[in-house]
């Protein structure tokens, strides 16, 4: 079983509403904005190879949302979902499983593609895996969370009868190795694998920890829709992590990939970052 991060570029938010009620002039430090006060973050997937499974984790923003939609996210780098497969030795039609965190568009827009000027999937030998509460949440989305759920982007997969529901029961077994756990402050039902590998436990953190400037407990995005029930569910799964050791892979963090956290007289704050790739060649 071999994990690989999936880089398919950068993009750009609000650092405001990224680090929610914590003041600028202390995110700033770890996350400095631009001009127009737009932090780069980015859209890192999760690659599994896990026996005769090849399965990917979320999949960036995708290329089919027109100029002016893209412009607000300032795509930027050289990096593509395409080209980290390849990289690997795989393309898209090699993918088995497709496994959606959530249906927010920086994490499933690259599950659609057009062609020949219709909507289809682009992992077209792949089961998609969403769960029913959450898919729910999205296709009858609130008018805070709409924009954020793209019909284009979601509707084809069920329409394509290639989608699965996985059952909201935290620590649902997905595999041999890999577990489902839950988390409800983001967004309804969100979905976090956490694999095992020769005993050594790693989370993806999806959306419940953004980067490792968001490992203090009040930094919690003004995007989630439920924050002080992220606020509890981070202070449980960091302290879980922390106590067991468990690596952390960050989608969103420009500059980390992985972390792991130490308990300090201020609390859980982040002990080592390191690449996955690095991690797993010297002690896998």
């Amino acid at each position: 079983m071999k994990l690989h991060s999936i880089d398919t570029g950068f993009f750009k938010l609000d650092g405001g509403a990224m680090f929610g009620v914590v003041p600028k002039v202390i995110w700033n430090k770890t996350n400095p904005a631009d001009e127009n006060n737009l932090c780069t973050w980015a859209m890192r997937c999760l690659l599994i190879e896990d026996g005769d499974r090849l399965i990917l984790v979320d999949n960036g923003i995708g290329d089919k949302q027109d100029e002016k939609f893209l412009s607000h996210y300032h795509l930027h780098g050289d990096a593509t979902l395409e080209s980290s497969l390849a990289k690997l030795g795989y393309s898209k039609d090699d993918i088995t499983d497709v496994i959606l965190t959530h249906l927010h568009f920086d994490h499933c827009g690259g599950s659609i593609i057009k062609k020949d000027n219709h909507l289809v999937p682009a992992f077209k030998n792949a089961t998609y895996w969403s769960n029913q509460q959450h898919w729910e949440w999205a296709v009858l989305p609130n008018a805070r969370e709409k924009a954020s759920f793209l019909k284009e982007n979601i509707l084809p997969i069920q329409e394509s009868g290639q989608l699965k529901f996985i059952p909201v029961e935290d620590g649902y077994v997905f595999s041999e190795n890999i577990k489902i756990r839950f988390a409800f402050g983001h967004t309804d039902a969100m979905m976090l694998p956490e694999i095992t590998i020769d005993g050594k436990t790693f989370l993806y953190m999806a959306d419940l920890l953004p980067s490792v400037g968001h490992i203090p407990l009040p930094y919690v995005m003004a995007y989630d829709m439920f924050p002080l029930k992220t606020l509890e569910e981070k202070k449980r799964i960091l302290e879980l992590a922390e106590k067991n050791n468990y690596i952390l892979i960050l989608e969103h963090d420009p500059i980390h990939e992985c972390c792991t956290l130490q308990m300090t007289d201020k609390g859980i704050r982040l002990k080592n970052t390191f690449h996955l790739k690095d991690y797993q060649q010297n002690v896998i």
